[in-house]
């Protein structure tokens, strides 16, 4: 028989599927609640039974212990907070403690991944050197469509062949939580580099059904790992990744490539309100809902802001 833990976890996992949340969302969660749950276990204290005492050491432990940031901080405490609002609904606790702790202990998080904990953004001509060296032509494509498109590591992982819309240079992203427009454009330079790699994936193994944009040496859809060793492997070769420093600003991963999409079309004067909606930026009142930004005009702006690299 599972022991109460783990018969939680099951219960919490079949709720997040029945809710429709995306498998990324509900590995990320599973993660974080995994790490909270062997701290739980150490201190012979069952999920019902948390007091806030606990959960402040459990944040103690993550700073000191495992080193962890506010970003990651917030997402741990994000995805214990989706647990206990389960278990307060399947009505087995009386009271969520895990809001009011967020908001006391974990207030100043987006001041210091906005200011203490800055992201590396590469110049348009660091940028073209990066991408210039990427020798694989599988890894090259995955980093020219991240900052051709500003899209996220699991968005990347999850596009299909069929999901490319070749006539207009676009794609159709799977619907995510955090997504809110699913069309990202790519430009003329990104196109030869994604059709190279087709063209290289069509020599490879692949397993049978897999339909997945990019693979793995294996022939199934690559993961994120795979995706993050892809980009920073080539990022260290160039000096932008110091692997001798805990500073996030010393780092260059999938995520920064977001990162450098955002500045290089602020820069170059595109409006914030399409930037957001490239990015897929959550709409967060009414106003941004109704106010939608047409296809093409969003593609004109997208075209004429988006720097080349000579690949």
């Amino acid at each position: 028989m599972s022991d109460p833990y783990s018969q939680i976890i099951e219960d919490f996992k079949a709720d997040c599927k029945i809710r429709g949340m995306t498998n990324e969302t509900i590995r990320r969660y599973l993660s974080s609640i995994g790490i909270f749950t062997d701290f739980l276990k150490r201190k012979g204290v069952k999920f019902e039974d948390i007091s806030k005492k606990d959960v402040i050491d459990f944040i103690s432990y993550l700073r000191e212990e495992r080193s962890s940031k506010a970003k990651t901080l917030e997402n741990y405490l994000s995805s214990i907070n989706a647990l206990y609002d389960f278990l307060l609904f399947d009505e087995r606790i009386t009271r969520n403690i895990i809001p009011a702790i967020r908001k006391r202990y974990l207030k100043t998080y987006k001041k210091e991944d906005g200011n203490g904990n800055r992201r590396k953004t590469l110049t348009p001509k660091e940028m073209s050197d990066l991408l210039n060296s990427i020798l694989n032509p599988r890894d090259k494509a995955m980093a020219t469509l991240f900052v051709k498109t500003g899209i996220r590591r699991g968005e990347l992982i999850s596009i299909d062949l069929d999901d490319i819309d070749w006539s207009e240079n676009s794609i159709t992203l799977k619907e995510k939580t955090k997504r809110s427009n699913l069309v990202v454009f790519f430009d003329g330079e990104c196109s030869g580099v994604l059709k190279y790699w087709l063209e290289v994936r069509d020599t490879l193994y692949v397993e049978e059904g897999c339909d997945a944009l990019f693979i793995s040496q294996w022939g199934g859809r690559l993961k994120r790992q795979g995706v993050y060793l892809a980009v920073t492997k080539w990022a260290k070769r160039k000096g932008f990744f110091d692997t001798e420093s805990k500073e996030n600003v010393d780092h260059f991963s999938p995520h920064n490539l977001r990162h450098c999409f955002t500045t290089y079309l602020l820069e170059n004067g595109m409006k914030r309100e399409y930037v957001q909606e490239l990015r897929g930026d959550a709409r967060r009142d009414a106003v941004d809902i109704y106010n939608h930004i047409p296809k093409e005009k969003l593609r004109e702006a997208y075209l004429a802001a988006m720097p080349q690299f000579g690949l």
